[in-house]
């Protein structure tokens, strides 16, 4: 194989978003839950950067908020996360599609009224910019599960130059092993280098026998757990990575 391409997550990995997510996700609450208070309590936001590496979509956010607030323990959300999140929407009579439409938009009305205060709220990395623009715009995909253009506001705010066509997001309803074996099928004579702070959706990718030969990376400065990175080391497919190595690879 000749070429590589590099395909990077982008909330973990490229955008430390932890705050506006949990903001948005409180902003959506305020439409959702009457008793919603509009100001935010102080520990909360630390309290879901804290519960930010188990969540996978951009949603979820509404729901850690409420459950935080409601009073539940960051450690008790974390160890039965997808049970949480599905109970309380079971109780309260929400769904998923209603629930991502309302949290786009409420993120499409932050932009337009105050697009200075969201980009402040969703800095890059330390360093990231330069790894990025460092790589020829050809070799370079983005694959998230945030809305694509949320990406392309941040990216362009950040002097970042891609496609859109290069940025493959929630939009597309598509899991991130359908879109790396689609490029996988269409990237003749190409390696993807796959690097993503979600260590099941690297474990994810593994288990996909169309993608072995993709390498994979576990973004070290990303929303993963230390006991993340232990298991990512015993995990022959799995390279652990600090952003420092990304220009060496």
């Amino acid at each position: 194989m000749t070429n590589k391409l590099y395909a990077l997550d982008f909330d973990g990995v490229i955008c430390d978003s932890a705050i506006e997510t949990g903001m948005a996700g409180w902003k959506v609450a305020l439409k959702l839950w009457a008793d919603m208070p509009k100001d935010i309590p102080e520990d909360l936001t630390e309290k879901f950067r804290q519960v930010r590496p188990v969540m996978e979509t951009g949603y979820e956010a509404v729901l850690i908020m409420r459950l935080l607030y409601e009073g539940m323990a960051v450690e008790t959300i974390m160890s039965a996360f997808h049970h949480q999140m599905e109970a309380l929407m079971i109780r309260d009579d929400m769904f998923v599609d209603e629930l991502k439409e309302i949290f786009g938009s409420t993120r499409d009305e932050w932009i337009h009224d105050d697009f200075d205060s969201w980009i402040a709220m969703n800095p890059l990395f330390n360093g990231i910019a330069e790894k990025i623009r460092s790589i020829p715009t050809d070799n370079l995909v983005i694959i998230t599960t945030k809305q694509e253009r949320f990406v392309d506001h941040i990216l362009k705010a950040n002097q970042i130059s891609l496609p859109i066509e290069q940025v493959y997001g929630l939009d597309r309803n598509m899991s991130k092993q359908q879109i790396l074996n689609d490029l996988h099928a269409e990237k003749i004579n190409t390696q993807i280098l796959f690097i993503e702070d979600r260590l099941p959706t690297l474990i994810n990718v593994i288990t996909d026998d169309r993608l072995d030969d993709i390498q994979l990376y576990l973004a070290g400065w990303g929303y993963n757990t230390s006991s993340d990175k232990d298991s990512a080391n015993n995990i022959d497919r799995i390279s652990l990575i600090q952003l420092s190595d990304i220009a060496q690879l």
